[in-house]
């Protein structure tokens, strides 16, 4: 079984953006109801109409409680955002829990997948695609392509080293971009686009992964 919490980590987003952090469950649900409004506004108006007076409407609340936990409308996003990457975080380990994993394909794949099933499932997902990523303390690289790159490296052997994790993150992004595209175009998701970019991802992949893919083999 894979070692889930490589992807999972500790989550210290939300401490970023929240003025006040909940410490009660009563606090807690009213912060969820705030971002479960902004995230309905988001899909319905897009991100950038977003306001805290629409937010407070929608929720049922009182401006004042919205002020309580985000100074403006963009710590708002930025916590939706927060709370939409630990939600694909869990449901990517989730799936790899599941999941067979024979290949260090497998795992990339399943990151791409769990991302499509997060645009149509998960309300104001893409705000993802709308605020620069969230990048590793130690070399700059995406947070995501660390948290990955562990998971091959302890999976299939695979060095955990900067090349790979560059590499790793360029080809998420490209996916990534491609994904958002394809609900863009397509509340369901374009399956052209969806087909494209695991397509996208493999070639790429393939092409500057395989020194360190033969690396291992021949360990």
């Amino acid at each position: 079984m894979p070692n889930i919490d490589l992807i999972l980590g500790a989550d210290h987003g939300r401490r970023r953006s929240v003025r006040t952090e909940p410490t009660q469950r009563r606090s807690t649900q009213r912060l969820d109801a705030l971002l479960d409004a902004a995230a309905e506004i988001v899909d319905e108006l897009g991100f950038e109409r977003l306001t805290t007076q629409m937010v407070a409407e929608r929720a049922g609340a009182s401006i004042g409680t919205v002020y309580r936990y985000f100074p403006d409308r963009v710590a708002v996003l930025h916590a939706l955002r927060e709370r939409s990457v630990r939600r694909y975080r869990e449901r990517l380990a989730e799936a790899m829990e599941a999941a067979e994993l024979a290949e260090w394909w497998d795992v990339v794949a399943l990151a791409l997948d769990v991302c499509a099933a997060l645009y149509r499932d998960e309300p104001g997902f893409s705000v993802i695609h709308a605020a620069p990523r969230e990048a590793s303390e130690h070399d700059g690289e995406p947070e995501l392509a660390h948290r990955v790159a562990r998971l091959i490296e302890d999976e299939f052997g695979i060095a955990d080293k900067q090349e790979v994790r560059f590499r790793l993150g360029v080809s998420l992004e490209l996916g990534g971009a491609l994904i958002h595209r394809a609900f863009e175009r397509d509340a369901e998701g374009d399956p052209r686009y969806l087909e494209e970019a695991g397509r996208v991802v493999r070639a790429y992949l393939d092409e500057h992964l395989a020194d360190a893919v033969s690396e291992s083999s021949a360990a």
